[in-house]
């Protein structure tokens, strides 16, 4: 990123930081949707309350097929109470089922957002499109959520159906997921390089977001597709989900199945000093006071003001593919079981309170400030946000 939008991302950050302070102020005696279950301590429902808390990549699976949609109905209001956060990027992908001939990728996109559509009607939630919206949710206790997709495999190439999407409410895009898109925009992290980083279709992407006023994600990315984009965009960008591979768990095969996602402490320094957000995520950890120190090192290489949330997990249970290509629905009789973990609110075991109440606890307890914690639970990634969607409708 150039120095005048590094400069630019300063300068909206500081400002952000101010008026996230303010609310904080005001909303202290109110903690923000109301107390969890079991109540927590008053400092961390305060917290809770005068902090915009985002959960930068949380799966809302819904149907991509037109004959399922809009899908079962989902309780993402209710679940954005229990976990005590402000917003998330309720992300989607379309390739977890082999995508065949031209068209069907598109189509898929456009019934996942149709889906989404009925459900965000349904919990009486409107698509955040710029801060503005997001602050304004805050302020009214209200759940906020900001419309992703993982993949740019919707393309098919063509530029102009980003601008279609943008009109859809689309602010997040990860360019890249777990196959190659066609025609493919870079290489990706977890396949053998074979594109030499970023394609000059994923270049025309980044520049068409950055004039649009979309958010680029780069997780899924190899380190060169990285450096090349981060070589193009004039506005910053976020590394949503991943963690540091010094931390590889207690699970060996976990470990080695999500080893190649994660990043060295190198590439991420190289990332935050290029103006990149990075997400760390709740995989590979066992409870909060983990989760807290996977943060603390993230923040002591790549700086405080490049951390954020980002978990990969999922809010609600879905109505659409599972990662396997399965179809998913809400509990009963016979249905598959919910992964250890999958579900925010039920991140870790013996979990009292909602996922953002929890993450805030251990914070507070492992020495964090209010100041870090506002950094990390929302303003560095809002930070981002305005400055890729500002002067944007």
């Amino acid at each position: 990123m150039n120095p005048g939008a590094s400069s630019a991302l300063q300068h909206s950050r500081r400002e952000f930081l101010a008026t996230v302070a303010a609310v904080g102020a005001g909303l202290a005696s109110a903690p923000f949707f109301g107390h969890a279950a079991d109540e927590p301590e008053p400092k961390v429902a305060s917290l809770v309350a005068g902090t915009i808390g985002i959960d930068t990549h949380n799966h809302i699976d819904v149907p991509i097929v037109a004959s399922d949609v809009p899908g079962p109905d989902l309780d993402l209001a209710g679940e954005m109470r229990r976990s005590g956060l402000s917003a998330i990027c309720a992300t989607f992908a379309v390739d977890y089922q082999k995508i065949g001939e031209p068209g069907v990728a598109y189509d898929r996109f456009l019934n996942a957002l149709t889906s989404l559509d009925a459900q965000l009607s349904r919990n009486q939630i409107p698509r955040s499109l710029n801060l503005k919206d997001i602050q304004n949710a805050h302020d009214q206790n209200r759940p906020a959520v900001i419309q992703a997709v993982e993949g740019g495999h919707f393309l098919e190439g063509k530029l102009d159906r980003l601008e279609a999407a943008y009109k859809r409410g689309l602010r997040v895009i990860g360019l890249l997921h777990d196959s190659d898109a066609s025609p493919p925009l870079g290489d990706l992290y977890t396949a053998p390089a074979h594109l030499g980083g970023l394609t000059d279709f994923g270049a025309s992407v980044i520049k068409e977001c950055n004039r649009l006023g979309i958010l680029v994600d780069l997780t899924h990315a190899s380190v060169d597709t990285v450096k090349a984009a981060l070589k193009i965009s004039t506005k910053p960008m976020v590394f949503s989900h991943t963690g540091l591979d010094t931390r590889l768990g207690n699970n060996p095969t976990m470990a080695k199945i999500m080893r190649p996602r994660l990043i060295s402490r190198e590439h991420a320094k190289t990332m935050a000093d290029a103006g990149t957000i990075i997400g760390v995520w709740t995989h590979l950890i066992d409870s909060p006071s983990e989760y807290v120190q996977a943060i603390r090192e993230m923040a002591d290489v790549a700086g405080i003001d490049h951390v954020c949330i980002g978990t990969d997990t999922k809010l609600t249970p879905g109505g659409g593919p599972d990662r396997r290509g399965k179809k998913e629905g809400g509990p009963g009789p016979g249905e598959r079981r919910q992964r250890p973990g999958e579900r925010t609110n039920l991140a870790w075991a013996d979990q009292k309170f909602g996922f953002y109440y929890t993450v805030i606890d251990e914070m507070l307890k492992q020495g964090f400030t209010p100041d870090e914690i506002r950094k990390v639970g929302g303003g560095n990634f809002c930070s981002a946000f305005d400055a890729s969607t500002a002067g944007r409708a």
